[in-house]
């Protein structure tokens, strides 16, 4: 936890199951992580950051949590999954609401270095967004 002059903030770093896991798989790793987050004192800022394994889409539905300006067109499931978690959870994803030339917003490139995604995020509590991290 980082400690503030005037609010706290609690940091979770995650790693989430690929794309290719069961559903099974993520069903555990979201239920754990709602578990986790929902024991952080209410009123304390609250990000989360890491590996997601998450795609997410520029679509319509999702615009108010993720903003537009994501790498991605279309959500993969594991996008969907992080934006039902964000939604029901008051956040935002900060990492797809700057805008960067694509070439910044790659968090991951396959070894052959021919396919990029973004599939590490940020997100933060949607009360503070407006004020944190803002540039």
């Amino acid at each position: 936890m980082l400690r503030g002059r005037w609010r706290n903030t609690i940091v979770v770093n995650v790693l989430a199951p690929s794309e290719e896991k069961s559903d099974k798989g993520k069903d555990i790793f979201y239920e754990e992580l709602d578990q986790v987050f929902d024991h952080f004192p209410k009123y304390h800022t609250k990000m989360l950051l890491g590996d997601f394994n998450a795609k997410v889409g520029r679509e319509n539905i999702f615009k108010p949590t993720i903003g537009q300006e994501s790498l991605h067109q279309d959500s993969n499931d594991n996008g969907v999954r992080l934006v039902n978690f964000t939604t029901s959870k008051k956040l935002v994803v900060k990492s797809t609401m700057f805008p960067h030339r694509n070439i910044h917003k790659y968090t991951w490139t396959s070894p052959d270095g021919k396919t990029h995604n973004q599939i590490g995020h940020v997100l933060i509590d949607r009360r503070w967004h407006s004020s944190v991290l803002d540039v």
